[in-house]
């Protein structure tokens, strides 16, 4: 399907915006590096060749006894003696010297077959959010091993982040979506109908305006336990409101527009008025409020990690970094990358969707 030319006006626009154009290229880079966390940050290794065969474990599951263990539970592959298992294709001669025995096989000094040996492919970071570290002291300073150095509870900071931005954006994305799309369809009925419909739905507004929100997600959570998605729901039904005000002005405004009325006399109905007439006019005042809006629910999950009433605990969580930054001031970093994750990942977003209003704003242009 070809583009339309205001289509293509708007993309131009938001290309000549280098701020707005190079911020979504940043972001980009970043979301999908977090998107694809896994196989960047994790005590699993990517690909195991074992015994000619490949597995997955990073994606998949892997007992022990897959790889010549005894053991049916999980293989933990940071042991030494499972990484021998694999390498040496499952000598019993792994559990009296596994480094002696990687190192002959290394070294091409053992007798193990060529055929049978194993490889591991390891991602850049060799730490999952959840792996604990036990060596030294914790929080450690950063270093080698861990480039932001560890938590309270010896966890990879620059893991966590990695995690927690991926949980964030989601969650923000999500919310954003589904509040959006009601908002805007409650801002247009009471805007475009007016009289009664909109003085019912004002009157409904300021009573669920006056809801504490913060009271009812404590309260659900202390019945149902905390989850993402009770989270996100919550969230929806306490933000939806948010762009309602907006719409509902700009469908009051354009309304009693001369070609509003026209389109009303040729019989059009009031849906294709309101949505593919009435509704792209008002998207520039309605994207000028969207970067509150991302901003606001990145920042409310992270409020409410903050104070305990987020995701579930050990989850990958920005805001219980900061949290974390609070309880021990005597570890600095831990401050630093919470404050320059919160401000980079805030900041860009913000630059895309100034870009993107500007870019549906007919009086911007770019040279």
């Amino acid at each position: 399907m070809a583009m339309s030319e205001l289509n293509r006006r708007r993309l131009r626009n938001f290309r000549r915006n280098g701020r707005a154009f190079w911020s979504l290229v940043i972001f980009s880079v970043l979301f999908v590096t977090a998107m694809f966390a896994e196989i960047v940050a994790n005590d699993k290794p990517i690909v195991v060749r074992y015994q000619g065969d490949l597995y997955w474990p990073a994606y998949n599951f892997y007992p022990e006894t897959a790889f010549g263990g005894d053991f049916g539970t999980e293989a933990i592959y940071r042991d030494e003696a499972v990484q021998c298992l694999i390498i040496s294709g499952g000598r019993e001669a792994c559990w009296d010297d596994p480094e002696g025995l990687i190192e002959a096989v290394q070294t091409g000094v053992s007798d193990v077959p060529r055929a049978e040996q194993g490889w591991m492919i390891w991602p850049p970071i060799p730490y999952h959010y959840r792996t604990i570290n036990n060596v030294g002291t914790a929080p450690s300073a950063p270093d080698g091993n861990h480039l932001l150095g560890t938590d309270d509870t010896a966890r990879d900071v620059l893991a966590r982040v990695i995690y927690g931005f991926r949980t964030s954006i989601l969650f923000t994305l999500i919310v954003t979506v589904i509040a959006s799309t009601i908002g805007i369809a409650a801002g247009a009925i009471q805007g475009y109908f007016g009289g009664r419909t909109d003085l019912v739905f004002q009157r409904v507004l300021e009573i669920w305006a006056s809801t504490p929100g913060l009271y009812v997600i404590i309260i659900l959570f202390a019945i149902l336990g905390r989850s993402f998605w009770l989270l996100v729901f919550v969230t929806i039904l306490f933000g939806w409101p948010a762009l309602v005000g907006v719409v509902r002005a700009e469908f009051l405004r354009a309304r009693n527009f001369e070609y509003v009325r026209a389109a009303r006399a040729l019989g059009v109905s009031d849906r294709k008025i309101m949505f593919r007439h009435i509704l792209p006019n008002a998207m520039v005042a309605t994207l000028t409020m969207l970067p509150f809006v991302v901003t606001g629910t990145i920042s409310g999950l992270a409020a409410l990690d903050y104070l305990g009433y987020g995701l579930p605990a050990g989850s990958a969580s920005l805001g219980e970094m900061a949290l974390q930054a609070k309880q021990n001031l005597q570890a600095p970093w831990l401050a630093f990358t919470s404050f320059f994750t919160f401000a980079i990942m805030l900041s860009l977003l913000v630059f895309i969707f100034e870009g993107i209003r500007d870019a549906f704003d007919p009086r911007k242009t770019f040279r």
